[in-house]
């Protein structure tokens, strides 16, 4: 009878290790995809075995009921965080739970350029993969409404950044996000600014700054641009700045700027009209941002670009003038 006892015991050791190290071989295992990525949506409220099913409910080649086991053997079932996945190839039962675990949702990126206007930004969105269109068949006036911000015009309203989101995310709420974002910036920067600048308003700010954005070719030149435009609403000075024009133009724009196209009165032609245009014109970064509200102490009423990405900036006209024909009609 000891011998019998002594053999069972055995055998029921050996096959606890044969259990045991199976075990640690399928955790291990890559699970059998039905592609290279397959999406996994985990819904707030659904139970482990439900996460189990829904795995399977994909395609993997996996038994719901040995990979619900797994969920509880580990002690982190109730941990699985609802949210929308992507299975690789290569995952195991054991990365796909510290994967659910840790809430590493399957996540895409929109980059939204500096200087982009609110035609490009909804052009992106559109683009965007993985990202719900509910912004698609809006109007700007509708779309700023949906934002809360109704009556208020869209552009330059986004703070240009690379915004990551979980896959089926909507534009709107990444529109959301940019949003405040800007509202945050634009603040910062106010708070900072120097004094008796001859803004009255974030609004203010956040209108030279889309100009500043769009005339600055090299970065180090910016706060010298940003004070040549102080200066000039400082002495009642007609901005005159050509990508306001351009702005005024719309979708007309064909690439080239006309003599007509300066003298064609539009709210944005800052030739035909004084001060600042009725909104900004494109997304200010921070450091246009910046630059509006600190502009370099300068007595620079004008600057050209040299045609390497930097400008040549003047105090008078004549000297202004001799620029042009230098740096643009190649005089010396």
């Amino acid at each position: 009878m000891r011998r019998f006892l002594v053999t069972m015991f055995l055998l029921a050791m050996l096959a606890a290790l044969a259990a045991g190290g199976w075990a640690w071989w399928w955790l291990h295992q890559p699970l059998k995809l039905p592609a290279a990525s397959v999406d996994l949506s985990v819904e707030p409220g659904t139970t482990p075995r439900g996460v189990a099913q829904a795995v399977a409910d994909t395609g993997v080649a996996v038994d719901p009921r040995l990979l619900y086991a797994w969920f509880r053997l580990s002690g982190q079932d109730r941990q699985i965080r609802a949210g929308s996945y992507e299975m690789d190839a290569g995952v195991t039962p054991r990365g796909l739970l510290e994967i659910l675990v840790r809430g590493r949702e399957a996540t895409r990126s929109l980059v939204l350029v500096e200087g982009w206007n609110i035609r490009q930004v909804r052009a992106a969105l559109a683009k965007a993969e993985m990202l719900k269109p509910e912004t698609a068949t809006l109007s700007d006036d509708a779309l700023m409404a949906r934002l809360g911000r109704p009556g208020q015009h869209p552009e330059g309203r986004f703070f240009p950044d690379t915004y990551t989101y979980s896959k089926n995310s909507t534009d709107l709420a990444v529109l959301q996000r940019a949003m405040r974002a800007m509202d945050r910036k634009l603040e910062a920067a106010w708070a900072a600014r120097a004094p008796d600048l001859p803004l009255k308003s974030l609004e203010e700010a956040l209108i030279l700054a889309s100009i500043v954005e769009k005339e600055t070719g090299k970065a180090s030149d910016r706060a010298e641009v940003a004070g040549v435009f102080v200066n000039r609403l400082r002495v009642g000075m007609p901005l005159q700045t050509d990508p306001t024009v351009i702005y005024g133009l719309g979708a007309a724009f064909d690439g080239n700027l006309r003599k007509r196209d300066l003298q064609a009165d539009t709210p944005w032609n800052t030739y035909t009209r004084a001060g600042l245009p009725p909104t900004p014109i494109a997304m200010p970064g921070k450091a246009s941002l910046l630059a509006a509200v600190q502009p370099a102490r300068t007595r620079a009423l004008y600057f050209v670009a040299r045609g390497d990405g930097t400008s040549q900036f003047s105090e008078t006209l004549d000297a202004h003038n001799r620029a042009v024909n230098k740096y643009q009609r190649g005089g010396q």
